[in-house]
C-alpha cells in the first residue's frame, strides 16, 4: 500500500510493506521525502515519526538541493567526465572496432565506430564505471568483512537514481551506485562499509550511528565528500 501526507511544505510518499521497521529517505534532486514502514503500523504513528525527524529532514533537503549539477553530456571529444574524483577529458577516436574505454593519467580514450550515437556512447562509458566500481568491491569486501563480523551474499552494481547505495538484511544483499566510480574512492568504501553496517542494524537509529562511529570515524567526512562534485544531470522524478 502507497500512501502520502503533507508535512509542511513538503510531501512524504509513505510505502507499508512487510518489514520490522521505519526508513525515513531523502532523495535528490530536489529532496522528496519516503518512508517504508510496517504494514500494520498506523498512518498517524508514521506522520508523528516524520515530524520527530524534522530537523534532520530539513537539513538534508538544504544539502541535496545546494549540490551542483553537471551539465548535459554529449560525449563529445574533449568534453570533461569525472573519474574516481579527477576531472578527466574524454578522447574520441572512431575506428570500426569494437567500443573501448581506456583511462591514461587524466585522459578518457574513447574508441567509437564512425556515427555512433549520444544514447550509444552513453551506455558504453555507463558500463565502463559499472566495471570500474565491480573491480574495486573485492578488496574493499575482504577488508571490511572481516572487521564488522558480517558476510553479505552479493553485491550488485547497477545505475540508481536516487542513492548511493542499499541493503537488504533479509536476503544480505548491498547494491551500489555505477556513479560512485565518478566520486573519490573512499566515498565507495564509505558505502560500502554504511551499507555493510545495515546488516548489523538495518535502520539509521543511533545504534547504527555509533557503529558508524567506531569502524569508520571519518564517515561524516566521506559522506560530505560526496557533495562536494556535481551530481549526474538527468530527468530525475519527484
Amino acid at each position: 500500500m502507497t500512501t502520502q501526507f503533507q508535512l509542511g511544505s513538503t510531501r512524504v510518499q509513505v510505502k507499508f510493506k512487510d518489514i520490522k521497521n521505519v526508513h525515513l529517505s531523502v532523495h535528490p534532486p530536489v529532496g522528496r521525502v519516503s518512508i517504508s514502514a510496517p504494514q500494520r503500523m498506523k498512518l498517524e504513528t508514521v506522520r508523528l515519526f516524520a515530524i520527530s525527524k524534522i530537523d534532520w529532514i530539513r537539513r538534508q533537503q538544504k544539502e541535496i538541493r545546494s549540490q551542483e549539477r553537471e551539465t548535459i553530456r554529449e560525449y563529445v571529444d574533449r568534453e570533461s567526465h569525472f573519474v574516481w574524483g579527477r576531472r578527466c577529458i574524454l578522447v574520441i577516436a572512431e575506428r570500426d572496432e569494437a567500443p573501448s574505454v581506456v583511462l591514461k593519467h587524466n585522459k578518457l580514450h574513447f574508441g567509437l565506430r564512425p556515427d555512433t550515437d549520444t544514447q550509444k556512447r552513453h551506455a558504453v562509458l555507463d558500463a565502463w564505471y559499472r566495471e570500474q566500481v565491480r573491480l574495486a568491491l573485492p578488496d574493499l569486501m575482504d577488508k571490511w568483512q572481516p572487521i564488522l563480523g558480517v558476510e553479505a551474499n552479493g553485491f550488485y552494481v547497477q545505475r540508481m537514481r536516487t542513492k548511493w547505495g542499499s541493503c537488504n538484511p533479509t536476503a544480505r544483499t548491498i547494491r551500489l551506485n555505477t556513479d560512485l566510480a565518478k566520486k573519490p574512492r573512499e566515498c565507495l568504501e564509505y558505502i560500502v562499509v554504511h551499507e555493510l553496517v545495515h546488516l548489523l542494524e538495518p535502520t539509521h537509529n543511533a545504534r547504527f550511528v555509533s557503529l558508524m562511529n567506531r569502524f569508520m570515524p571519518r564517515w561524516h567526512d566521506h559522506r560530505k565528500a560526496l557533495n562536494r562534485l556535481p551530481l549526474r544531470h538527468e530527468g530525475w522524478e519527484y
